[in-house]
């Protein structure tokens, strides 16, 4: 299976999907990690992938998105973008609400 291949069946297989430097629990990179404190303030399921563990997931999301940096963040199989972008879209209420568009459940506290 090709790396290109790899990446589109997670991205099948799992509503949200983070590519990312370490993993959930243990995040190896600053903005890696503001993108778990989002996603978990937020309160939806997600899949992180450890893109350290291997050079050619690490490459191929680069290429299979022409976006250079990690982390990215996929949505239902559409790239969202990296932390700056998370990062605005939550403080807007924007992830919040493209989570809600696209029908996948969060719960994030109604005092957020």
């Amino acid at each position: 299976m090709s790396i290109k291949e790899t990446i589109e069946n997670e991205l099948k297989s799992n509503d949200v999907v983070l590519f990312m430097k370490g993993t959930p629990q243990f995040p190896q990179c600053g903005f890696s990690g503001q993108v778990v404190q989002i996603l978990d303030h937020v309160g939806v399921g997600y899949k992180g992938l450890n893109v350290l563990e291997s050079p050619e997931m690490r490459d191929g999301i680069k290429t299979y998105s022409s976006w250079p940096t990690i982390p990215q963040l996929y949505v239902k199989g559409e790239f969202i973008g990296g932390c700056d972008i998370v990062r605005e879209m939550f403080q807007a209420g924007e992830l919040q609400k493209l989570l809600s568009d696209k029908g996948i459940a969060f719960n994030t506290p109604a005092s957020a």
